[in-house]
């Protein structure tokens, strides 16, 4: 009926979601409010007074400089029961085995869980389908071994005049395949190396493929992470380095090397891009290893094993 103020549609519901809302005056105020005094220059990381504190300060300088390599902070899974039993041989370190339920055992399956138990690696019984989901759909086998994140060493920690021997270190520049990651860290410690260098980007990190092909050289040989690989090749010559670069056009010819005696720092490239311009450009010497003219290069792997080689029978001579 017309005029009548008690109609129902005329009311607006308590609840209704139209109008202003309570509490809603001080946002546009708090949101013109300062934040406060700027920080001095030398409490901002961007500032250069902070760097050239940091820098005055060793203690300070040691725990800025360190890199994170967070994408690889994660730990892994080896599936499969040939890998695992082989990774469980080398003493890869490892912080679960997980077992499929009902497994169909094998000689390597109680193998696999003699190693565990005498290691004190947990062993976790786990249903098929979770095993598919840990594999992602590599096949497993009905066993998975949980390998933890890797810890880097500092490059700073390699350079340690105490060390026996005269020091030799193998940097990696571009080497992205895992595998010939363990293969150079082997064959680091099988001729008398003190480390391996990898760089934080674009480069092969130890992960579980790496720990493996190492075969358990990981355990003995530090990984370290640089930030920045010309610099760190930088900061190795101001402390006494020499720095060679492997490349098939190199200015010396690997038999030749007078600088094997010497404290030295052995760049590896990638097989097809070789050394980058900067790292080249920091190198003391580009160094060739022979080799027939029906062979175009060598894998990075091979070719870092003949030069630690040399220099370990050159110094052995001398």
């Amino acid at each position: 009926m017309p005029g009548n103020s008690s109609r129902r549609g005329a009311v607006r519901k308590g609840n209704s979601r139209k109008g202003p809302q309570v509490g809603t005056g001080g946002h546009k105020r708090r949101s013109l409010e300062g934040k406060g005094p700027t920080p001095k220059a030398g409490d901002r990381p961007n500032h250069k007074a902070y760097k050239a504190a940091r820098k005055s300060d060793p203690g300070k300088q040691g725990a800025a400089r360190r890199p994170q390599r967070s994408a690889k902070q994660s730990g892994e899974l080896i599936v499969g029961r040939n890998s695992v039993l082989e990774a469980l041989r080398m003493g890869v370190p490892a912080t679960a085995l997980y077992v499929a339920g009902r497994i169909d055992s094998d000689d390597r399956v109680k193998e696999a869980l003699k190693i565990a138990a005498d290691d004190v690696i947990p062993i976790m019984e786990a249903q098929r389908t979770e095993l598919d989901r840990l594999a992602d759909g590599t096949p497993h086998q009905g066993l998975a071994l949980q390998v933890p994140a890797y810890e880097y060493a500092h490059p700073e920690d390699l350079v340690n005049p105490e060390a026996p021997g005269t020091q030799l270190v193998v940097a990696l520049d571009g080497i992205t395949d895992p595998r010939n990651l363990g293969a150079i860290v082997r064959s680091v410690a099988a001729f008398g190396g003190h480390g391996v260098i990898v760089p934080e980007r674009r480069s092969a990190g130890m992960t579980a493929a790496a720990w493996k092909t190492s075969a358990g050289a990981a355990a003995r040989i530090p990984v370290a992470l640089a930030g920045n690989l010309t610099r760190t090749l930088t900061d190795f010559r101001k402390a006494g380095f020499f720095v060679i670069g492997l490349d098939m056009d190199g200015d010396v010819e690997l038999p030749g090397l007078e600088l094997a005696t010497e404290p030295l720092v052995v760049v590896v490239g990638s097989e097809g891009k070789g050394l980058s311009r900067l790292v080249r450009e920091t190198c003391d010497q580009i160094v060739s290893v022979p080799m027939s003219s029906s062979v175009e290069s060598l894998n990075a792997g091979i070719a870092a094993s003949v030069t630690l080689y040399e220099v370990a029978r050159l110094r052995a001579q001398g």
